[in-house]
């Protein structure tokens, strides 16, 4: 496979890129340590250059996975050449080194890239001194290529003109003995290995080589002769279909075909060539005997040489097209190739099987035969077998040794013993014999001569084991008995290899199905930008990241976070930052906040040390890097001015689950399922709910006899009661109950609400001293300025740990009454719900439910109140600004520039309820709170505990794959999905729970 560009490339190329002369550097990344990208833009045009040290130049039109933090070669770069003009690219003389000059006179610097041995981009200035060097080295003693050092000009090879005869003649007679011209003209000619081939085919040049004959009076003496003749041969052996070079007859052909190269090098040069991809076809491996081809790419070219005339061949408008299509597709090369491998194996397997089983069947089939001949055998010469086992057993009743047998055994083989000649081996130690038996009933005359009767075989002579404890008979009968045995262990081994084979030929297809729909998953897979951090998407469809470490911190908050963004922080050292993604800029909801605060808590040292604690929000515009004087922030540290939100303590509980990408038609059958839910929505259909109660109740009252006005006002009170408890308790449970997490609220009330009932209206009315007592204390709040240490801390004690709040018995005690007071006796079925709501909400007063609205942010029908606080925070922050002025943050070209419909569209596109008519392209697993997955089709619970990510995460798949509503396309996705993806955002060791994970693991 072609791995970098030679000489002819290169021209090809600077004749394409000629056009990007006059573009202006918009932003320089790094790919990695030797790929670095240059975005050009001209007025609306815009390019991106890629350069690759050693390897390559070209316009890319693929979207390159960058580096999370700019490398200080790049930062090198950007300081220079930003917004720089690019105004000359060319090739240094005849070599493979690119100059790139961007700006003019005095304030022009130029990127040398050279694309030769182990490459090198080098940043110089206008007098090509070096200002900084990809990789510093020196070649010999003079030349160093270090920063302030002058980079060499002169090494780089000039162009010189055409060489003569005489110097081709000189270079041909220099070369070895088997050296083909390719091998001796390439050091000599600028151009490459295939350029020269290709005119070396077009004039027959291609199979020469420099001979390796020796005149007579050179050979000195016999034995250099031999060594000689040894190393023609060896010459002639290595190069068998090569001839001899004729320096009369085929220096003028090497000349034209000089002269062409030439010719074509001045072509690339004038005008853009077209790009042509190589290609090897493949046969896939395959089953039935279809016969499937695959196709992968080995060279790009700027020309369709001659040698590859018969190689499949793709073509392209321009040569950088072809080379930005050989180098994208090279990872997806390397899924097929590696999916390809595992097709032969499996298959491979398979064949194994089968071949196995034929040859058993075929082992089985000989020992059949192979005891039927030696029963026969037996038979035939019943009277000579029973004859020697006489004889051995009245040898062996002397009480004679084993080597007076043998001994005794060979003295009558000498003496022509008709018994003992039979006897081939001794194996008294399991008391049998080896005697040589054949056929006495055929002779040699008629084997020849005769025909055998249908069904007769002959029986060749063979030597057969005899049994000394058996007779003659009994011996034949034994091996007639084994060749039953045999026969019926065939037939079994027949019956059971074709379920085998049937089995393993099942297993075969299902497995090349399954490489076939795990590579077009893989393919199809969309790595997104937020998968480098922790990230979930919350209830309410906005998108939440989190840092894994300082260098992410920095770049979430300098690099992701945008105005309207929200920076939510734990209230302990070491915690990740999150930032919650507000394309729209409206505000973002409470459920939302107190979601990413748990994400906030649990990316900490809490989770390890199964410790609850508190989490804040601020505004984007909150936080900054400027430190107080004389303090030095450290990466990842960040100080926060102005008033902190806290929100409600957060349980560490998180779950794992799967997003499924949709297809562009099964988008809109999901929309709105992450949907923000309004508190007057909730209101409303609380209080259809209710008018449909009443509804129902007058009718069974209509239909009902004897009741009396007293029961009638007694239920309309118990109504009236019911939707003002409902009422009030509705934010509370909105939050604090897990059950209740599909009830999302956009806005909850800032205030305590209190329930009038004016003629079957209901209004909801703010509490003129809860309002008072918030207003006074938004007045009282100072300014905080607070420092986010990014350094983790492990947390042996909590020194403040959070206390319950003490009870006010007195306003309880007022509650009650004035609970009693209103009670005219409870409904049906009211009565227990009373009691647990007591139980639950009895301990707190007023103030207390005030605050907790507060903490929640939570946007009721308390407008005015909510809207004085409001102001006056604002007054406060701006005198703290005053104070201490913070710089703007600054929306970074290089970050997440995706428009806000684009964003929002990505996130719309993703599901965790699939339907069975949806057409899914691949999965996704998240970790996220776990309230957050209320509406996941698959989720498990994730808690601090001692098991292993990876096991936890293995597990909560085989759950998944159990599920008996799980489609057999979401169990490809979901196996497609490899295992260090699957746990590389659990926070750390966890105890799993799900319903039936008992039954999975048994």
């Amino acid at each position: 496979m072609k791995a970098r560009f030679n000489t002819f490339d290169i021209v090809c190329a600077l004749a394409e890129l000629k056009f990007l002369v006059g573009h202006r550097v918009n932003q320089i990344y790094d790919i990695d340590n030797k790929t670095y990208l240059i975005r050009l833009h001209n007025n609306e045009e815009k390019n991106v250059l890629l350069l690759e040290s050693g390897t390559r130049i070209q316009k890319t039109a693929f979207d390159w996975p960058k580096s999370l933090s700019p490398s200080g070669f790049t930062m090198k770069l950007r300081k220079h050449l930003k917004n720089k003009r690019l105004e000359m690219i060319e090739q240094m003389g005849s070599d493979r080194i690119i100059d790139l000059q961007f700006g003019t006179g005095e304030a022009a610097y130029h990127v040398i890239l050279e694309l030769y041995d182990r490459g090198n981009i080098i940043l110089c200035d206008y007098t090509y001194l070096i200002l900084n060097v990809l990789r510093p080295h020196t070649e010999g003693e003079e030349i160093r290529f270090a920063v302030r050092e002058i980079y060499p000009l002169s090494r780089a090879r000039s162009t010189d003109d055409q060489p003569n005869m005489d110097f081709i003649k000189e270079k041909m007679r220099e070369g070895k003995p088997g050296d083909t011209i390719r091998t001796i003209l390439n050091p000599h000619l600028p151009f490459g290995a295939s350029l020269i081939d290709h005119c070396l085919i077009t004039y027959g040049l291609i199979d020469c080589k420099i001979g390796g004959e020796q005149k007579e009076d050179e050979v000195p003496d016999q034995e250099g002769q031999k060594k000689n003749k040894k190393k023609k041969n060896r010459n002639k052996e290595a190069n068998p279909a090569l001839r001899d070079f004729k320096f009369d007859d085929d220096t003028p052909l090497l000349m034209n075909a000089i002269n062409d190269m030439y010719t074509m090098m001045k072509n690339g040069r004038d005008e853009p060539s077209k790009g042509y991809l190589i290609q090897k076809k493949e046969a896939k491996p395959s089953t039935d005997g279809n016969e499937e081809y695959f196709y992968t790419n080995i060279e790009f070219q700027p020309y369709l040489y001659n040698q590859y005339l018969k190689e499949p061949v793709k073509e392209f408008p321009t040569f950088l097209q072809a080379v930005d299509e050989f180098y994208s597709s090279l990872e997806s090369q390397k899924i097929d190739l590696k999916a390809i491998q595992q097709e032969r194996d499996v298959i491979k397997k398979l064949t194994h099987i089968r071949n196995d089983h034929i040859k058993r069947i075929d082992d089985l089939a000989k020992a059949q035969q192979a005891d039927r001949y030696k029963a026969e055998l037996i038979t035939r010469n019943q009277i000579l077998v029973d004859s020697a086992i006489y004889a051995m057993r009245s040898l062996i009743a002397r009480q004679l040794s084993w080597t007076e047998i043998k001994d005794l055994l060979k003295e009558r083989q000498e003496q022509h013993d008709p018994i003992a000649v039979r006897i081939r081996q001794l194996k008294l130690e399991t008391n049998h014999i080896s005697l040589y038996l054949e056929d006495p009933y055929q002779s040699l005359e008629n084997d020849s001569d005769d025909e055998l009767e249908e069904g007769e075989q002959q029986l060749m002579p063979q030597t057969v084991d005899i049994d000394l404890s058996l007779t003659a008979y009994s011996n034949a009968t034994r091996y007639y008995e084994q060749k039953r045995t045999a026969a019926k262990k065939e037939q079994k081994t027949i019956e059971a290899g074709d379920k085998a084979l049937k089995s393993a030929e099942r297993k075969t297809k299902q497995a090349l199905k399954d490489v076939k729909i795990q590579t077009t998953i893989t393919k199809a897979r969309k790595v997104y930008w937020f998968e480098k951090f922790y990230w979930f998407i919350s209830s309410e469809n906005f998108l939440v990241i989190g840092g894994r470490d300082q260098q992410q911190n920095e770049v979430i908050v300098k690099k992701y976070m945008r105005e309207k963004d929200v920076y939510v922080h734990a209230e302990i050292q070491g915690a990740s930052s999150v930032v919650i993604k507000n394309p729209s800029g409206e505000e973002i909801p409470p459920k939302t906040l107190l979601e990413a605060g748990t994400m906030a808590i649990s990316y900490s040292v809490a989770w390890d040390s199964k410790i609850v604690t508190n989490a804040y929000w601020v505004r984007s515009d909150q936080v900054s890097k400027t430190a107080p004087s004389g303090e030095y922030l450290s990466t990842g540290s960040f100080m926060i001015r102005g008033k902190k939100n806290f929100l409600p303590p957060c349980h560490l509980m998180l779950g794992l689950s799967f997003l499924f990408k949709l297809e562009d038609g099964s988008i809109e059958r999901h929309k709105g399922e992450r949907k923000v839910r309004k508190f007057d929505d909730d209101t409303a259909s609380i209080m259809t709910e209710q008018e449909e109660s009443i509804h129902e109740d007058e009718e069974i009252r209509l239909e009902s006899d004897g009741e009396s006005d007293g029961d009638e006002q007694q239920e309309e009170s118990s109504e009236k009661q019911e939707v003002a408890q409902k009422l009030t308790d509705l934010v509370i449970e909105e939050e604090n109950e897990e059950s209740s997490s599909d009830e999302d609220s956009n806005a909850f009330p800032n205030t305590h609400i209190k329930i009038e009932h004016n003629t079957g209206k209901v209004d909801i009315k703010p509490d003129p001293k809860l309002e008072r007592m918030m207003s006074e204390s938004a007045k009282n709040e100072d300014e905080e300025a607070t420092l986010i240490q990014a350094a983790p801390l492990k947390v042996k004690k909590m020194e403040k740990k959070l206390k319950p709040q003490k009870k006010n018995k007195q306003q309880q005690q007022q509650e009650q009454q004035e609970v009693k007071d209103d009670k005219s006796g409870p409904k049906r079925g009211q009565k227990g719900k009373m009691k647990k709501i007591k139980q639950k909400y009895g301990d707190q007063d007023e103030e207390e439910r005030a605050l907790v609205m507060e903490i929640l942010k939570s946007s009721g029908s308390g407008k005015d109140s909510r809207k004085t606080k409001k102001q006056e925070e604002e007054e406060t922050f701006q005198k703290s600004k005053a104070r201490n002025p913070q710089p703007k943050p600054k929306q970074v070209e290089d970050a997440d520039d995706t428009p806000i419909n684009d964003e929002l569209d990505m996130l719309e596109s993703l599901t965790g309820l699939p339907a069975d008519e949806d057409e899914l392209l691949f999965a996704v697993p998240v970790v996220a709170p776990y309230q957050t997955l209320h509406n996941y089709k698959y989720k498990v619970k994730l808690t601090p505990g001692t098991g292993k990510r990876g096991k936890a995460a293995k597990m909560a798949v085989q759950i998944f794959l159990k599920d008996k509503t799980c489609t057999n396309r979401e169990k490809d996705l979901l196996k497609s999905v490899k295992d260090e993806v699957l746990a590389r955002n659990i926070p750390g060791k966890v105890k799993i729970s799900a319903p039936q994970m008992l039954k999975v693991k048994k």
